[in-house]
């Protein structure tokens, strides 16, 4: 097989990867995907109990920039775009892989979440996203790439998805407009739908004996909603 991480096709390309808790997170095999072809990268943790395990990771990587992220705590997305701007100038890849919704929402039904939940599941695992696109916006003079993950849940009926579901929903249209927004720029925005993995973002323990399921079989008890 070739070597692709021989073309250096991201070489001199600046990228932000967001969302790596452990070795087990999506964000991590997008950050040594985007490293292996070149590009330089500055990575985010959640908070102090999380650094101990991305520290490491992101050493491995030479991370060019490394800071606390908590989408929730006003100033550190700014903070964070800032220091881009100072120590790059620029911006060529985002990738965003947060999501969140508190434990009781999430594993009791749509119709019983609470307002609380819904608009903290929104505003971290969807706003967020917007949020981050406007701070690139300016650093992609040149066009680049912004990355959001999304599930089969956000389409589909998928067993103890639960309010998840709507929140990637809303994830995928924002994605739709934003690239219909910023694509004269020679900005585009994806929504990636990896599929179910086994991370550590699995909170809720049904959700987890889900996961290993593909998606089909997942939702084959849930045809009458399609």
């Amino acid at each position: 097989m070739i070597d692709l991480s021989s073309l250096a096709l991201l070489k001199e390309k600046k990228a932000l990867v967001t969302g790596i808790a452990n070795e087990h997170s999506i964000a991590w095999g997008c950050a040594k995907a985007f490293r292996a072809f070149g590009a330089d990268l500055a990575v985010t943790y959640l908070n102090d109990k999380t650094k101990q395990y991305v520290t490491p990771l992101a050493e491995e990587m030479e991370a060019s920039i490394f800071m606390p992220l908590n989408v929730h705590n006003e100033g550190e997305l700014e903070a964070v775009f800032d220091a881009i701007e100072k120590k790059w100038g620029k911006l060529d890849i985002m990738l965003h892989s947060i999501a969140f919704a508190p434990k009781a929402d999430l594993q009791g039904r749509v119709v019983d979440c609470s307002k609380e939940g819904f608009l903290l599941a929104m505003e971290l695992s969807c706003w967020s996203f917007i949020r981050m696109a406007k701070l690139a916006e300016p650093l992609m003079k040149d066009g680049g790439s912004l990355f959001t993950m999304t599930y089969y849940g956000s389409h589909m009926v998928v067993e103890n998805y639960n309010i998840m579901g709507p929140v990637k929903a809303a994830l995928e249209s924002a994605t739709r407009y934003m690239a219909a927004e910023l694509g004269p720029k020679g900005i585009r925005v994806h929504a990636i739908s990896p599929g179910p993995l086994k991370t550590g973002c699995l909170w809720d323990q049904r959700f987890r004996q889900a996961a290993p399921q593909s998606a089909d079989e997942s939702t084959k008890s849930q045809s009458r909603f399609h």
